[in-house]
C-alpha cells in the first residue's frame, strides 16, 4: 500500500506520532548496527530509524554500515536521525525521540532453533540504537486525504562499493523505481533473496567476493536465478564486459555512469522482466486460490532440503486438510466449495507472513506450508494460528461437528542429512495429519524426528 503524497508543508509533532503508532515495530530496540542489518533483512522491513548520536560509532560509520542492507532514500527529519524508507513516510520531528511509543510487536514471531520467541530480543552491548520498522498495518494521510492505492514500482538492487556511483544511480532511477543498495556482495545476496528485485546492477570489482562470484551464487539459488543482472564495469574494460555477457548478464554499464543511456538500458530490461514474470506466475500459480501450485512447491522443497542439509538448520512443514470437504461440496455445491477454498487460502496467507515461507495448494482441499529454518515449536505455533484463522472464518458447514468449516493440520520438523529424500518430511507430516483427523479433527498433531535421510 502506497500513500498519496501530502501537500508540501511541515508535519506536526502529533501527526508524526500518529504515523508511527500506525506501524508495526520489532519488539525491542536493537543496539548495534550488525544486529539491525540482520533484522532489517530478516523481517523484510520497509523503514529503519537509526539514532546516529549513540556511543561507539559516528553518524557516517552507522550510515555506511546500514547502507549494506537498507533502502537509501533518506527522509527529511531531525539531523540527529536518518530514516531509510519510502519518502512519503513522516519522519520523527526534532525533540520527539523520547516520546513514549507503543513498540510491542503486532504479530508473534516464529520460534528459533534455540526456542527463543524472537531473534530480535537479543540486544548486543554498545553501538547506536536502531529500530527496524515493518510494513504499516494502517496509515493516516496528512490533511485527512483519502488514501489511494498505487501499483508498486519495479525494484532495482544496486550492489556497488562506490557510494558516489550509488548516489548517481539513485538520482537517475529513483523517480521510476524502488531502489535497494548494498555495498558488498554478501549483503547484496541477502537482499536479493529477501526482496526479489526486478533487476540487479552489479559492480564487477568489489571488496570481498567480486561481481562474478555474486552472479554465480545468484544463479545457484532458485529464488534469485531468474533475476536479470546488468554488470557495471570500468570504461574500456572489454575483457570484463565480455566475461559478464558470456556468463549470462543481460547488459553492462560502463563507468563513469552516463544517466540517459542507463535509463534506457534499465527500462528495456525491466519491461522484459515484468513480461516474463507474468508468464512465470501463470505457470507456478494455482488458478483457483492464487497460491503457489504443486509443481512450484515440489521444486522449492527439493531446494530447501538440499540447502538445509548443507547448513544443518531445522526445516519444518505443515500439511493441512479441510475437514469433511467432500460432504461440504455435496451439501452446498462446487461453486460454494471453490469459494471455501479461496477463503481458506486467504486465511492461511494472512498468518504465514514471512517472506521465506511458501504456502501452496497441495491438491484438492489440501494445503502445505514450507517453513525454512524453523524450529518445531515455532511451526506448531504457526499451525495453531492457521487453524484458528480458518475456524474464525465461520463458514457454515452444518454436517461438521463444529457447524462451520474447520481444518486438521500435521506438522513435521527435521534436520536434513546430505542426500536427503524430500518425501521423508512430507510423509511424516502426512502421518501427523491423519493423526489429527483420528483424534477428532480441527486440531494440530506434530512430531520432530532428529534426522531425515
Amino acid at each position: 500500500m502506497k500513500e498519496k503524497a501530502a501537500p508540501a508543508r511541515r508535519s506536526t509533532r502529533n501527526e508524526a506520532t500518529v504515523k508511527l503508532r500506525s506501524l508495526t515495530f520489532v519488539p525491542e530496540p536493537i543496539l548495534d548496527g550488525q544486529s539491525a542489518n540482520a533484522s532489517i533483512v530478516r523481517e523484510s522491513s520497509e523503514t529503519a530509524f537509526m539514532n546516529l548520536r549513540g556511543p561507539g560509532a559516528s553518524g557516517i560509520d552507522s550510515f555506511r554500515l546500514s547502507s549494506a542492507h537498507a533502502l537509501l532514500s533518506c527522509m527529511p527529519g531531525d539531523r540527529t536521525a536518518l530514516g531509510f524508507g519510502p519518502k512519503s513516510m513522516v519522519a520523527v520531528p526534532a525533540g520527539d525521540e523520547q516520546h513514549n511509543l507503543d513498540t510491542r510487536s503486532l504479530k508473534e514471531p516464529y520460534m528459533t532453533e534455540t526456542g527463543n520467541p524472537s531473534p530480535d530480543s537479543e540486544i548486543a552491548n554498545g553501538g547506536s540504537p536502531a529500530i527496524a520498522v515493518s510494513t504499516p498495518s494502517s496509515s493516516h494521510a496528512a490533511n485527512d486525504q483519502v488514501e489511494t492505492q498505487v501499483a508498486p514500482l519495479p525494484t532495482i538492487l544496486v550492489i556497488d562499493d562506490e557510494l558516489l556511483d550509488m548516489e548517481l544511480l539513485a538520482d537517475t532511477l529513483g523517480t521510476d523505481y524502488e531502489m535497494l543498495f548494498a555495498t558488498e556482495g554478501i549483503a547484496g545476496l541477502e537482499i536479493a533473496v529477501a526482496k526479489s528485485p526486478d533487476l540487479i546492477l552489479l559492480d564487477v570489482m568489489m571488496p570481498g567476493i567480486d561481481g562474478y562470484e555474486v552472479y554465480k551464487r545468484l544463479r545457484e539459488n532458485p529464488r534469485t536465478n531468474e533475476i536479470p543482472v546488468i554488470f557495471i564495469t570500468g570504461l574500456g574494460d572489454v575483457a570484463a564486459e565480455t566475461r559478464g555477457l558470456t556468463l549470462g548478464a543481460v547488459d553492462y554499464i560502463t563507468k563513469p555512469i552516463n544517466p540517459e543511456p542507463v535509463k534506457a538500458r534499465v527500462h528495456t530490461q525491466i519491461k522484459a522482466k515484468l513480461t516474463r514474470d507474468k508468464l512465470t506466475q501463470l505457470a507456478s500459480t494455482d488458478g483457483l486460490t492464487g497460491l503457489a501450485n504443486r509443481s512450484y512447491f515440489d521444486a522449492m522443497l527439493a531446494y530447501e532440503c538440499a540447502r538445509h542439509a548443507r547448513s544443518g538448520a531445522e526445516l519444518s512443514l505443515i500439511l493441512l486438510d479441510i475437514d469433511h470437504f467432500k460432504i461440504f461440496n455435496d451439501t452446498y455445491g462446487h461453486v460454494c466449495g471453490d469459494d471455501c477454498l479461496r477463503e481458506v487460502a486467504h486465511a492461511i496467507s494472512a498468518v504465514a507472513v514471512r517472506a521465506t515461507d511458501i504456502v501452496a495448494r497441495y491438491g484438492g482441499e489440501e494445503f502445505v506450508l514450507l517453513l525454512p529454518e524453523t524450529h518445531l515449536q515455532g511451526a506448531v505455533m504457526l499451525a495453531e494460528k492457521v487453524r484458528k484463522s480458518i475456524s474464525n472464518l465461520a463458514l457454515p458447514h452444518k454436517n461438521s461437528a463444529a457447524k462451520h468449516v474447520t481444518a486438521s493440520l500435521g506438522v513435521a520438523s527435521a534436520r536434513m542429512l546430505p542426500g536427503s529424500v524430500t518425501y521423508n518430511i512430507v510423509e511424516e507430516a502426512d502421518k501427523q495429519l491423519y493423526a489429527a483427523k483420528a483424534g477428532g479433527r480441527n486440531r494440530v498433531s506434530f512430531r520432530k524426528f532428529d534426522e531425515a535421510g
